[in-house]
């Protein structure tokens, strides 16, 4: 089949035109010239292995140069002479370029709306799915596929819109390179000011205080946070569920005597709540304003809406409540006070779901607070019920596609709770995500809307180049494909390109991870592998500005939005948490300053998170609401509920 290739030449084998995702080296390209598709009806697509070959398109003649759209991407957008889709391809294996040959004599002459129809499900009725092809090679057909895909529909896209979307950040072994204004206000506190980590790392040494920051954080601080890192111990910069923990570290082992929290409210809350538990009583614990830093998804769970969602579970067998952990303490505690439950994460919550289905037979599942968290979960469960035993066994052991099929009509979610940043990952930024970037690396928060979890599951599923999951996981996953492409020493040049879906402060820790690897593979002499990380921004975050040098969608620039209390702005769009943002570096230096001193600690008294009093006859609400937390670490340390916690969901709906 490799035969029926159009030759690629030499000069044609750029990194530009590389097909991203395969395991051989991989081109695909041909030129483009722009001429009105005549009205013909379209052929046959991808006829059978078996079937001759169709008659070719006309061959282009050699003077013309190409010219066409040009992505800074893998692939150029390809028409030939006729205004039909023409493929040129080369690999360095044979099998690759059979490949890249099936797609040519199938798709060759097509129009490119007709490629479009193409189904990815292809290679199993061309005979070289998974069931007769290692799962890479079969993938690396399906990126092949999405290559020639996306080439059509920027073909197809209204105003002839010729550049990505998207701002980005490039990172190499040597710096980083910012592609839009909004990327520059994100890599500009990437290389802090000296003078400012000196400042900060002073005061965190002199009075004996601890840092735990979420990744969400400004990229100013987090910039600043990272450096000061290096030299004090102290800081610690994670996603939430490990942020008390770490506390309880820092002054139960290093002695600080103080901790200020980076976060929303719960997880400072949270911190002096387990804190307490340890018996360090003593430690003081700051927020970073005076006011409220709320929580939209925190704050639904605290709604009369939710209690009443929690009642419907009151007395049902089998009931079992799993709870985000980006809740306040005192939601846990009133929840389980109704319904048996367990805290989960975005990495976690499968497993927990599908571990109450496998050790409760008939468990009823009420899942909350995040409306999108838990309508992917039932998206993701109908897509189990039509995979094989074998696939969904490889998600959980103890589960067929039989179970999925019987626990789908007992999940339950909340309906009314969202993340108002993760909420912007709607259609319209999914539509632009897959029309300019369907052949990327895809991530997803498994808080953002269904769009962007299908089509971030979609890559993962289909050709392995994708990720679903909480912010370490997208964090791990960008650093395993840079050591993947390390590990296969990639040509200088070669560019692995991220979307990130989640919010935008998870940019630092990506960029930095990624660098340090880059810099590694730099001195073992792999040098050249790039890592672009891309922004989906909501069309709510662009208008028309003049002058500007930032081309976004439909040529008009990125900006801070009308509205920057809603989290609209240039150092994070509509991708950004506002309330986040309120953990500043300025912020930071004034409640540091302000500690140590009598006058300064009676200033931060507004500061300190709300602490849940013990009761006089029980346990406190703090406890309470740690029982929920504590059930998740069995889990986690067995890969099993406890018996206490089994019995508990088996009983008490019964019971009453």
């Amino acid at each position: 089949m490799s035969a029926s290739l159009p030759a690629l030449p030499d000069a044609d084998r750029s990194i530009a035109n590389r097909v991203m995702g395969c395991t051989a080296e991989a081109w695909c390209a041909s030129p483009f010239f722009p001429k009105p598709t005549p009205s013909l009806p379209p052929p046959s697509l991808l006829p059978p292995v078996s079937s001759p070959i169709s008659s070719p398109s006309p061959r282009l003649e050699a003077d013309p140069p190409p010219y066409g759209i040009s992505l800074g991407h893998r692939v150029d957008v390809s028409l030939d002479a006729d205004g039909r889709v023409a493929i040129r391809g080369a690999s360095d294996a044979k099998i690759t370029a059979g490949f890249a040959g099936l797609l040519a004599r199938g798709l060759s002459g097509l129009e490119p709306g007709d490629v479009l129809t193409v189904s990815d499900d292809v290679v199993a009725d061309l005979g070289i799915g998974p069931s007769a092809l290692p799962r890479s090679r079969a993938n690396g057909f399906r990126n092949m596929l999405e290559t020639v895909k996306k080439q059509c529909r920027l073909l197809l896209a209204d105003g002839g819109v010729t550049a990505p979307p998207f701002p980005s950040l490039v990172v190499t072994a040597d710096g980083v390179e910012a592609k839009g204004s909004f990327a520059r206000a994100q890599a500009e506190y990437l290389e802090p000011a000296a003078d400012a980590v000196d400042a900060l790392v002073a005061e965190l040494e002199a009075k004996k205080i601890g840092i735990v920051a979420h990744f969400y954080m400004d990229p100013q601080v987090q910039g600043v946070l990272m450096a000061a890192a290096k030299r004090y111990e102290h800081v610690f910069i994670s996603d939430s569920l490990v942020m008390a923990d770490a506390a309880v570290k820092m002054v139960r082992e290093g002695g600080c005597e103080s901790v200020c929290v980076l976060g929303v409210d719960f997880m400072s809350e949270n911190v002096r709540a387990i804190l307490d538990d340890a018996g360090l009583e003593s430690a003081k614990v700051y927020r970073m304003a005076a006011e409220d830093i709320g929580c939209s998804l925190a704050e639904a769970a605290q709604d009369k809406k939710y209690y009443d969602y929690l009642a419907e579970a009151d007395g049902v067998e089998n009931a079992v409540h799993v709870i985000y952990i980006n809740t306040a303490l005192d939601t846990k505690a009133n929840a389980n006070a109704v319904v048996p439950t367990i805290t989960c994460t975005s990495s976690n919550v499968v497993q927990t779901v599908l571990t109450a289905a496998a050790q409760v037979p008939g468990v009823n599942v009420f899942y909350g607070p995040d409306t999108y968290m838990g309508g992917n979960l039932a998206e993701l469960f109908t897509m189990m019920s039509t995979w094989s035993d074998e696939d969904v066994a490889a998600v959980h052991p103890a589960h067929t596609q039989a179970t999925i099929k019987d626990l789908l009509p007992r999940l339950r979610y909340f309906q009314d709770g969202t993340c108002m940043v993760h909420h912007m990952f709607g259609g319209d930024v999914c539509d632009a995500v897959r029309k300019y970037y369907g052949d990327a690396y895809q991530t997803a928060h498994f808080e953002v809307p269904g769009e962007m979890f299908k089509l971030a599951m979609e890559a993962k599923r289909e050709r392995d180049m994708g990720v679903v999951g909480s912010t370490k996981n997208i964090l791990d996953y960008v650093c395993e494909k840079i050591d993947e492409a390390v590990a296969r020493n990639l040509p200088a040049g070669e560019r692995l390109s991220f979307v990130l879906g989640t919010e935008t402060g998870m940019v630092t820790s990506i960029v930095r991870a990624a660098q340090a690897k880059l810099v590694a593979a730099k001195a073992a002499g792999i040098d050249g592998i790039e890592a672009e990380i891309v922004f989906p921004v909501s069309a709510d975050a662009v208008a028309p500005v003049a002058e500007s040098e930032s081309v976004a969608l439909g040529g008009v620039a990125i900006v801070p939005g009308p509205a920057g209390g809603e989290g609209c702005s240039a150092e994070g769009g509509c991708a950004s948490c506002p309330y986040m943002k309120m953990n500043s570096l300025d912020a930071l230096m004034s409640v540091c300053a302000k500690i140590g001193t009598d006058a300064g600690e009676a200033l931060l008294t507004p500061f300190e998170p709300r602490k849940y009093e013990a009761a006089e006859d029980g346990p406190s609400i703090a406890a309470l609401g740690c029982v929920p937390i504590l059930h998740m670490r069995d889990f986690q340390r067995d890969g099993a509920f406890s018996d206490a916690f089994v019995e508990d969901i088996t009983t008490r709906g019964r019971a009453k």
